[in-house]
């Protein structure tokens, strides 16, 4: 059984398209694209299913339209409708780029006092600034630029990013 800290979420399964088993995928990172993927990852019921992609198309910057094996009526198609869809964490070796999606659960380190700040739970790339969303020890949520000049360190063995914190950002 593949386990969550193995996949990360790339986006969700949208509506029916069609009567051949299609549907619309609504996607925050185009992975499955850049990195020529056979698969993807559904959850069904909690558990992440692999599901063999047949073919996609790209219908704009956020949303394709995917056709899984053995996936072949909107009826089978329906049952798929509004779930997640995660990609395997991949852990880069030298030249290959990490995406951005797969900082999602690793811990965020204050690179000036060492301590942890928090776990990335999003990654927002909404805006002109990529923002991390973090979930604080205490429960409470911050966002935290990921500019690289704040980066001291991304170390995907340990799933942890090593941050120039900016004094006072964590009070706001």
């Amino acid at each position: 059984m593949i386990k969550p800290d193995e996949v990360f979420r790339i986006g969700r399964l949208g509506k029916v398209h069609g009567i051949g088993g299609e549907l619309t995928f609504n996607f925050s990172d185009d992975i499955f694209d850049r990195t020529d993927a056979d698969f993807l990852f559904v959850e069904i019921d909690g558990i992440v299913v692999p599901f063999f992609i047949e073919e996609y198309r790209f219908r704009s910057d956020d949303l394709a339209i995917i056709k899984f094996e053995g996936i072949d009526t909107a009826e089978e198609a329906r049952l798929l409708v509004n779930s997640s869809v995660f990609f395997p964490r991949i852990q880069p070796t030298g030249d290959e780029e990490m995406s951005l999606s797969q900082l999602s659960g690793y811990q965020v380190i204050d690179a000036g006092s060492h301590r942890c700040v928090g776990v990335v739970t999003a990654v927002d790339t909404s805006t002109a600034n990529t923002l991390l969303e973090v979930e604080t020890p205490d429960g409470s949520h911050r966002l935290i630029p990921l500019a690289q000049e704040l980066i001291a360190d991304i170390d995907p063995q340990q799933q942890q990013i090593m941050l120039h914190i900016p004094e006072g950002l964590l009070e706001l």
